[in-house]
């Protein structure tokens, strides 16, 4: 079965009422709630990514791990109940849902999968919508954190060195050419660039299988590899772990991501096409 649904085959399961689908629609400047009060899936809370996905940006990240106590009352807040599959969208290029992917496997007991382009494809299929916001009766999930393993730092550095650590930024980010976010321009050494948007059909939804393997095989991947992914934040690399997976490949993310990284002077950064490494002052 795989991870991703189409609308429709997402409408023939709501029709049976076998999934509970969550709103995770977001942007970085935070307006995930005003996205979702003009337009969700009819029946579909809304499970905010800074508040219950991720903890507060600090020494973490700006993304860092939520809490288990904070992440298991925000799910059982939206009615997620032991052992259910939810499926997850946010407005079309499955970052946010594949944020909410990795996170609630993490958190473990819940079958997760993703709606593929998101609102958009639901509504470019004729699916409808509703600014009507339903009151879920509380869930008693519990949150089991590690059920599915993640990179500190260390790991990070480890896979960049005897395996393939996928960096989802944009290039002109990945070499430090710009960086419009964080305080250090740049990347961890030995990492390679794989971009988002590389991922992805124009119209937000993953490639083709056959084609994310061709894309993941050309940067390294392959089975007895260790495979990890990073960002600048640990929400795009969610998205990368994502694609891996279904391109076949098991990918364990660094949630910390660049914006951890650069937190401890002492860890090296490289920038520049040519690969260049220079250690911070």
């Amino acid at each position: 079965m795989s991870t991703l649904l189409s609308p429709t085959e997402l409408r023939a399961l709501v029709d049976t009422g076998e999934v509970r689908v969550l709103d995770v629609q977001y942007t970085l400047s935070g307006d995930g709630p005003a996205l979702y009060a003009v337009a969700h899936l009819p029946g579909a809370p809304h499970l905010d990514l800074d508040a219950v996905l991720a903890g507060p940006a600090g020494p973490g990240g700006r993304h860092p791990l939520p809490e288990p106590a904070v992440l298991e009352a925000g799910l059982r807040a939206v009615g997620l109940c032991e052992g259910e599959t939810v499926v997850v969208y946010d407005q079309q290029t499955s970052l946010a849902a594949a944020r909410a992917w990795w996170v609630l496997r993490w958190a473990g007991g819940l079958e997760v999968r993703v709606l593929d382009g998101g609102l958009a494809a639901w509504q470019s299929e004729g699916g409808p919508v509703t600014t009507d916001v339903p009151t879920p009766v509380p869930g008693d999930v519990s949150v089991r954190p590690g059920s599915v393993p993640v990179l500190d730092a260390d790991g990070a550095a480890r896979v960049a060195q005897d395996g393939i650590l996928l960096d989802s930024r944009a290039g002109e980010r990945f070499w430090g050419e710009t960086e419009p976010i964080d305080a250090v321009a740049g990347h961890i050494p030995s990492a390679r660039n794989a971009p988002m948007a590389d991922q992805l059909d124009a119209d937000g939804r993953f490639r083709s299988t056959a084609e994310l393997k061709d894309y993941f095989a050309g940067l390294g991947a392959r089975d007895g590899i260790a495979l990890g992914t990073t960002c600048g934040s640990g929400v795009t690399a969610a998205h990368t772990a994502l694609a891996l997976h279904l391109a076949g490949f098991e990918a364990t993310p660094y949630i910390g991501s660049w914006s951890h990284w650069i937190t401890d002077p002492d860890r090296p950064v490289e920038t520049g096409p040519g690969g260049s490494r220079r250690d911070r002052d």
